[in-house]
């Protein structure tokens, strides 16, 4: 089952930002995220069905939020921060 990615406005707005190395190492995150939706750690309470998924990149950790829709066969990416 393949997801279609949906990204949120800030998630976008925070990667038109970056460096172009670090885009392209987000889209390659992106891309592992849609082969296993489960891939990151998933949250509790009220971010329940969220997912972060950890990686660094130039030794500086970062974190992607996601939300994988199995249903509507949709992956929504809401932000990543560092």
């Amino acid at each position: 089952m393949s997801l279609s990615p949906i990204a949120s406005p800030v998630f976008l707005k925070k990667k038109k930002k970056q460096f172009p190395d670090l885009q392209r190492a987000l889209d390659n995150q992106v891309k592992m995220i849609l082969e296993n939706p489960l891939l990151g750690d998933p949250k509790k309470g009220a971010l329940q069905g969220v997912r972060v998924l950890k990686f660094k990149y130039k030794k500086q950790l970062f974190l992607l939020s996601y939300e994988p829709d199995f249903k509507k066969k949709v992956l929504y990416l809401y932000t990543c921060r560092s």
